[in-house]
């Protein structure tokens, strides 16, 4: 779960890394639905840089398109990275940033895995989990290695 939490705020954190210009978000062209959700940031609105502001009306537009069962998510999630330490924020930035730069099918591969992985019950997780954990660098590195280069089914499960 802290895994997938994880995953999904790093997402929302870092959607975009580009750099915008004038982004065209003054306070006055927010609607008041997006002014009142970003109220907190009214006073330092004009001093924000733009990719900021950029990010944060995307983040109040997918906001508006959630759920409640999705907000409630998007909430507990975002607590989580909030408590992460900073250590483990820069690293799970830095993943995801290697994670970005990797081929579409790359990334495929890596989604396909996690959700295979989540589909397995709880005993089973960590019982992986405990596993990875006592390997040294040089068995983790094998172990990846193998799984890079085995065989694929030409059917799906």
């Amino acid at each position: 779960m802290k895994v997938k939490a994880i995953l999904g705020i790093t997402l929302l954190l870092l959607q975009s890394s580009v750099s915008y210009g004038d982004d065209g978000h003054d306070w006055n062209s927010l609607d008041a639905s997006q002014q009142e959700l970003l109220a907190e940031f009214k006073g330092e609105w004009d001093s924000l840089p733009p990719v900021r502001r950029e990010r944060l009306v995307r983040g109040v537009e997918r906001w508006s398109g959630m759920t409640t069962e999705q907000r409630k998510d998007a909430k507990l999630r975002f607590s989580d990275w909030r408590h992460l330490s900073d250590e483990r924020r820069d690293l799970i930035r830095e993943r995801y940033d290697i994670y970005r730069s990797l081929s579409a099918e790359e990334q495929r591969q890596i989604r396909e895995n996690f959700q295979r992985f989540n589909r397995l019950d709880h005993e089973r997780r960590e019982q992986m989990r405990d596993r990875y954990r006592k390997m040294t660098p040089e068995q983790r590195q094998r172990a990846r290695d193998r799984m890079r280069d085995r065989p694929r089914p030409t059917t799906r499960d």
